[in-house]
């Protein structure tokens, strides 16, 4: 189980060089990238994305995927003005190296076709380009729970699939159930979990079964998606009444990095014991 490990590291800092920080000090080697510097990621410039490869290839850490917000819009917002920035991305997934982007399938949407148009769309702007396109599971797009995300790639087998299983356990999806009918169409995983009120917690202590998903994962890379909570005032708390913020609680975004990188890891280190 050699896998490769990548991160939102904007959930640790959203300075690149925070995020560069953060990624060393856990040994993540590889970036999904999505806000920086302040800005989304769809939304930097080609001059701004040569400064960040560089800055990146001289910290030794590389891009897997854009986390982009495409498709996250409603099927009655207007859809050219986001199909051009998303051409537009596809010039910042080569300078950045990123082999994949990340997608979404709309608000709204009262049935499979208007979708299926609109990722038609996507897929045909980024005819030869070489870009994986993948789509996530996501609360409130089309493609939430298992089923719908299967009709979607059974229409377009290009389209690959962003395995998530904390947003599945938000909606009410069982994950092994949802692993049994997606696994053919898997690129690759957010490592996330959840309880079954929602409420996010590290990888493996959730309703969301990790360390089985991880175990039958045949894909090369895992992205941590922390998504931890932070309690801003946890140092100001006197000493032995920090239980009172709760169990998985980080005194800040660093340090919630940093946990749900090492929850990760425990799973991988458990599967090969």
């Amino acid at each position: 189980m050699g896998f490769k490990i990548a991160a939102f590291a904007d959930e640790a800092s959203s300075s690149l060089d925070g995020q560069i920080k953060a990624m060393q000090a856990n040994g993540v080697g590889l970036l999904e990238i999505r806000g920086v510097d302040g800005e989304n990621i769809a939304d930097i410039s080609a001059e701004k994305a040569r400064d960040v490869r560089k800055r990146l290839d001289d910290a030794g850490i590389g891009v897997w995927s854009l986390g982009s917000p495409f498709g996250k819009i409603g099927m009655s917002d207007d859809f050219e003005p986001h199909l051009d920035k998303f051409r537009r991305s596809l010039e910042t997934a080569h300078i950045l190296g990123a082999s994949h982007i990340r997608l979404f399938s709309f608000y709204g949407a009262e049935g499979i076709d208007s979708v299926l148009e609109r990722l038609r769309r996507f897929i045909a702007a980024a005819e030869g380009s070489g870009i994986v396109l993948c789509h996530e599971n996501e609360k409130g797009i089309y493609g939430d729970m298992a089923s719908k995300c299967l009709e979607i790639h059974k229409a377009l087998p290009r389209l690959r699939a962003i395995f998530d299983p904390a947003n599945f356990i938000q909606c009410g999806q069982e994950t092994r159930a949802a692993w049994q009918m997606l696994a053919p169409f898997v690129e690759y995983m957010h490592i996330k979990d959840a309880m079954p009120d929602g409420s996010v917690v590290p990888a493996g202590q959730g309703a969301g079964e990790l360390p089985y998903l991880v175990s039958q994962y045949k894909g090369e890379v895992l992205t941590v998606e922390p998504h931890l909570s932070v309690f801003a005032g946890f140092d100001k708390l006197e000493a032995g009444k920090k239980s009172a913020v709760g169990r998985f609680v980080y005194p800040d975004s660093l340090a919630a990095f940093s946990a749900a990188v090492g929850a990760l890891e425990s799973i991988i280190g458990g599967a090969k014991e």
